[in-house]
């Protein structure tokens, strides 16, 4: 069930990334980290579908997380930019070449590596609140590091770290859509709706959008999508082994092929993120503001 839900997420995620990029690089960069650009966002149907395809993405992973975990489920959405490159590819015309295959094979090979050697299961046992406050301020926090240094930076250099920490946010997002999901078989939706669990993966999805959009708005996908793609189930595995408990294998060879497939996986995340299929994302030169023609004047 795991694999039956998280292939279809990541399939419907790539597709919407593709299409939410192609419509907000189309807006002005004067609306770049601010609520507006979702305002303005929500009327280009483009973007609407790529929204579409992203919730329904994520409620494909949040099912996938009831029958898994973090460590599980994360790498296997990694392989959003796979379905991203075929749809970016379909929408082209610039064939994949060995490097295009290589990262497809880099990518796949990584996750396939990351769960045959860690088998990530659930451990036993309760992990202390302090630990589990100590974690998610640790994410915040470096999310809150990467904005706070991408908006010091020139506008080319932004899309990278401001889509890493909307990758960041969405890695804590997973691991508290995972426990809200034991909240509701606990105590049922009453018992959900009480819980800041559930208001806080609202506040994250929010906040992780906005940061996507900026993201896709300052520069071209292939240099948003792979910070995002890397990001997203570093944390989320992080996560899962910081305050839910989840375990990988830790014997020495299982711990060389995870840390190989991790590397593997990343590279082929950068390979294809930089590959020529992927939107360039050139924009369009913005009009000059608050500058009437000039009018010549002519003789009677």
């Amino acid at each position: 069930m795991v694999y039956l839900y998280s292939l279809p997420a990541a399939c419907l995620l790539g597709f919407g990334f593709v299409l939410q990029q192609h419509a907000a690089e189309r807006e002005p960069l004067s609306l770049m980290l601010s609520f507006r650009l979702l305002l303005d966002l929500v009327r280009r149907p483009l973007w609407l579908a790529g929204i579409g395809c992203m919730v329904m993405g994520q409620i494909l992973g949040a099912l996938a997380l009831t029958h898994g975990n973090l460590a599980q489920v994360e790498p296997l959405l990694t392989t959003n930019l796979l379905f991203a490159m075929a749809l970016a590819r379909w929408m082209g015309d610039q064939p994949l070449g060995w490097s295009g295959w290589l990262g497809a094979l880099a990518l796949s090979g990584g996750v396939a590596a990351v769960i045959l050697a860690g088998q990530p299961h659930s451990g036993q046992g309760q992990v202390g609140m302090l630990r589990h406050w100590l974690v998610i301020g640790c994410v915040l926090g470096l999310a809150g590091i990467l904005v706070a240094f991408a908006q010091h930076l020139r506008l080319l250099y932004r899309p990278p770290l401001l889509a890493a920490a909307a990758g960041t946010l969405y890695g804590l997002q997973d691991a508290l859509t995972r426990v809200s999901g034991g909240i509701i078989g606990d105590k049922g939706i009453t018992g959900l709706l009480v819980s800041w669990e559930p208001w806080a993966v609202v506040a994250l999805a929010v906040v992780g959008l906005l940061l996507v959009q900026s993201a896709f708005e300052a520069g071209p996908l292939r240099l948003s999508l792979p910070a995002l793609s890397a990001a997203e189930p570093l944390s989320g595995i992080a996560c899962g082994i910081g305050f839910l408990h989840d375990e990988l294998r830790s014997t020495p060879g299982a711990l060389a092929w995870q840390a190989a497939g991790v590397v593997a996986a990343v590279s082929g995340v950068f390979v294809l993120g930089r590959h020529p299929v992927m939107p360039s994302g050139e924009r369009r030169p913005e009009p000059p503001a608050h500058h009437p023609p000039h009018r010549p004047r002519h003789p009677p």
